[in-house]
């Protein structure tokens, strides 16, 4: 008996002095709440004293917060601190303290492509082209794009020195500038095309974006918009009820525009348009891609089951869960997925994928980009064929499956066989391939030498480019440059264009080049109605699928 109670005695010394370790044994598979809660603090006092690396408990705490969001498989998930949760409110506010100047880098240094209208850059002189070589004293030689931002970037009111080299100009150039608050506008000055086609893009889905859009249409509409492509191409999202707000522009009261779906009281409801739209009678086309997701999915989704515009492009990336954003304090937040979410039709936008590279690249080959020298149609239209089938309100089929699947499928244009072969070539050399074009367009913009939007790349541009581009120590033979020619003389005529005319010439020149636009324009030149533009639409894919 004494032997039977010393034994007890000492399993009851070592649990104690072990947290309750043994005689928790089981918790990890099971037991409730707080026995797990308890299991957990053990474990961390445990790692915390005895791991053989000195780790502190913030730093466990950490790590073990991010970890179980880890678990949860889900890459949308996250706890943002610091620079992420900063940089997450400036793309859905569109606000930030700097001094709005659009960079790149450029042969190693920071390049001015624009100033932003109105802002600090603007008013005192920065221009185009203008190569940032000091802040504050400090040489950029070598920074990434990143680095210049945060130096460029701060508090507003707050003043920074650059120093810029300027062609033409034998010393650097000294701007002290005050930073100021940047609003980037998610919605810029749109483009009117021949026939009253009106442009305007959207991008990002921001806290402005209804608005913004709004107030676009109408300026266009009074420079004669008869009809409008709306981009949302490459748009990753953003917030939830401005993409409600966005869709509400178009559509009539009680229409759904969305519904979500999630397991949290008031996550699971239906969103639908409150006001009479204002352009009932205005033609649209809505341009997507692989890089549409979230919000913008939900305005292309709602507008194409309503029947009330025409979706052209590739299928779109398939983000359909929604985030929520739990502040957590100063500079901390939560941001959760709480909910999944539907088009009107019941389609789920949400691609079935393992996690959000498999997610792209689904979309990525179903735009067509993948998977060179096998014919389109044998591996993706067949698939896109195959998805589940869906009506929308006047009886059209429309897929489901994940991502919005356009009313007409039209995917970029693909490389010919010397592009790929010149592609080949340069390999690694992207970079300095940028860097030559860049500085063929400051040598054009310096001499004065293009007179016009219209101009036409010469021979001398594209010789010029290849010798750079050896200088660079690239090798390439004569005959694999000349077999780009094409495709060479359109990027070098797309830089000349920016950094001599500015950023909506080469948009004007890229277009010539852009086979969705070009689908759009010409669907919304013969259509007189936004019901014609849908039967010339299904006309079109009859055809295209007849031509397969």
């Amino acid at each position: 008996m004494k032997q039977r109670w010393g034994l007890i005695t000492l399993v009851a010394v070592i649990s104690f002095l072990s947290g309750g370790w043994l005689l928790q044994r089981g918790v990890a598979s099971g037991g409730n709440v707080y026995q797990q809660a308890r299991l957990f603090d053990d474990v961390l006092g445990h790692v915390s004293a005895y791991y053989v690396d000195s780790i502190g408990e913030t730093d466990l705490y950490d790590r073990a917060t991010r970890g179980m969001l880890e678990q949860l498989k889900d890459p949308y998930s996250v706890l943002l601190t610091g620079d992420d949760y900063k940089a997450l409110t400036e793309q859905t506010s569109g606000n930030y303290a700097g001094l709005g100047i659009q960079i790149e880098v450029r042969d190693g240094w920071i390049t001015v492509v624009a100033p932003l209208p109105e802002t600090p850059a603007e008013r005192a002189g920065v221009a185009t082209g203008d190569q940032i070589i000091e802040v504050d004293g400090k040489s950029t030689k070598g920074w990434k794009n990143d680095e210049a931002v945060k130096a460029l970037r701060g508090e507003a009111g707050s003043t920074v020195t650059i120093a810029v080299v300027r062609s033409g100009v034998t010393d650097p150039i000294k701007f002290t500038l005050t930073r100021a608050q940047i609003h980037v506008r998610s919605v810029p000055q749109g483009t009117m095309f021949d026939g009253g086609v009106g442009y305007i893009s959207l991008n990002p889905v921001a806290e402005t974006s209804a608005e913004e859009l709004r107030s676009e249409v109408v300026r266009m509409k009074s420079k004669g918009m008869k009809s409008m492509i709306l981009d949302l191409r490459l748009n990753p999202g953003g917030l939830l009820d401005q993409g409600v707000k966005v869709a509400d522009l178009f559509l009539d009261p009680k229409q759904e525009i969305v519904a979500t779906r999630g397991r949290a009281r008031g996550s699971t409801k239906e969103f639908y348009d409150d006001a009479r739209q204002t352009w009932p009678d205005l033609p649209i086309v809505v341009l997507v891609n692989d890089g549409t997701a979230s919000a913008a999915e939900i305005i292309a989704g709602a507008l194409q089951d309503h029947d009330r515009a025409v979706v052209v492009g590739t299928p779109t990336f398939g983000k359909g869960l929604v985030q929520t954003l739990f502040p957590l304090g100063d500079g901390v937040a939560l941001k959760l997925t709480t909910a999944r979410w539907y088009t009107p039709s019941g389609r789920t936008i949400q691609r079935v994928a393992k996690n959000e590279e498999e997610q792209a690249q689904q979309a990525a080959n179903e735009a067509g980009d993948t998977l060179p020298g096998v014919p389109i149609e044998e591996h993706t239209d067949s698939a896109i064929q195959s998805r589940p089938i869906y009506h929308t309100d006047g009886g059209r089929v429309v897929r489901g499956g994940g991502g919005i699947v356009p009313d007409l499928v039209i995917r970029p244009d693909t490389l010919s066989g010397g592009e790929k072969d010149f592609a080949k070539a340069l390999g690694s050399h992207l970079p300095e391939y940028r860097d030559a074009i860049t500085s063929i367009a400051l040598e054009a913009k310096n001499k004065g030498t293009v007179k016009s939007e219209s101009f036409t790349v010469t021979p001398e541009m594209r010789q010029e480019l290849y010798q750079q581009l050896r200088a660079k120590g690239i090798e390439m033979t004569p005959q694999v440059y000349e077999g780009a020619n094409g495709f060479i003389s359109k990027q070098i005529g797309y830089e000349v264009a920016r950094y001599v005319f500015g950023r909506s010439a080469e948009f004007r020149r890229r277009v010539h080049n852009d086979p969705q636009m070009q689908t759009a324009m010409t669907l919304l030149r013969k259509a007189q109605s936004p019901r014609e533009l849908l039967g010339l639409a299904m006309s079109d894919r009859a055809a295209r699928t007849a031509q397969n």
